[in-house]
């Protein structure tokens, strides 16, 4: 027997598929920063916000929907070190690979980038960017430094925000972009936009106002956690509607299912 809950889980596992986006208006206007942001003279952007607000899905939208325009590269993952990102640079930018035992001539590297310059004009999209070593970034910096190449920079927003403060690497990103939490009525609309995308109406109208802004308190806008909240309430559901459903309502998302989430993931202590 399959649960009225199951699907609904579904949506809110943890994804940066573009087919998971959903437009908010704090979401489109940042997209339309970016997409602005990289027709601009600018050599390098920065995409800011703490974990869960959105950047790695936003990045990939912006791959998905420019890759047939411009020459853009989507790096989602930090290479494993400093030699293999600029083993996967090297074939981007000469369509050949590194001979074996050989090195990535940096200096020659910039030299053909400014060769490159008026010719084309390359985007990359860096996702995660605080585990690359302050080596690499400086080094992403004068590859920028040419203006054949222009970089997103995404990084997680921390308490020091070290790789930020530095005076050589901040004095040349000319566009900051930063995204925060959702406002509750932000979160309403994600939330209800997730379920409606699959048909899911009932239970959309089931999370009444009270529990939507439980749920925010709870999450404090994060969408990340925000995903791993309504995955853990509908977990919670699925399993009182296939063993005990008389305890369960399904006009509405109980005040107590929503705290036992909580209390599951760790929001809310006895």
């Amino acid at each position: 027997m399959k649960s009225r809950y199951t699907l609904a889980k579904k949506v809110f596992l943890d994804s940066t598929d573009i087919d998971d986006y959903i437009e908010i208006p704090s979401s489109v206007a940042a997209y339309e920063t970016l997409v602005e942001s990289i027709e601009k003279p600018l050599k390098m952007i920065l995409l800011f916000g703490r974990p869960g607000t959105g950047k790695s899905i936003l990045l990939n939208r912006l791959y998905q929907k420019l890759k047939h325009q411009k020459e853009i590269y989507y790096f989602e993952t930090p290479a494993a070190g400093e030699k293999e990102f600029f083993f996967r640079l090297f074939k981007i930018l000469t369509g050949k690979e590194v001979p074996k035992n050989k090195e990535v001539n940096f200096s020659a590297l910039v030299n053909f980038c400014k060769e490159l310059r008026g010719k084309r004009e390359i985007v990359f999209l860096l996702d995660e960017a605080q585990i690359y070593t302050p080596e690499v970034m400086e080094k992403i910096r004068l590859l920028s430094d040419t203006r054949a190449l222009k970089f997103v920079v995404s990084l997680h927003k921390t308490e020091d925000e070290d790789l930020i403060a530095k005076e050589h690497f901040q004095s040349r990103i000319w566009e900051v972009i930063e995204l925060s939490n959702a406002s509750d009525d932000e979160q309403i609309t994600y939330i209800h936009k997730k379920l409606l995308k699959k048909n899911l109406f009932e239970i959309a109208n089931s999370i009444k106002p009270k529990e939507m802004r439980l749920i925010h308190k709870l999450t404090k806008g994060n969408y990340r956690e925000c995903n791993k909240m309504l995955f853990t309430i509908f977990d919670i559901c699925e399993y009182y509607d296939l063993n005990e459903p008389a305890k369960i309502s399904y006009d509405r998302v109980s005040r107590k299912i929503v705290e036992m989430a909580g209390l599951k993931l760790g929001y809310l202590h006895v």
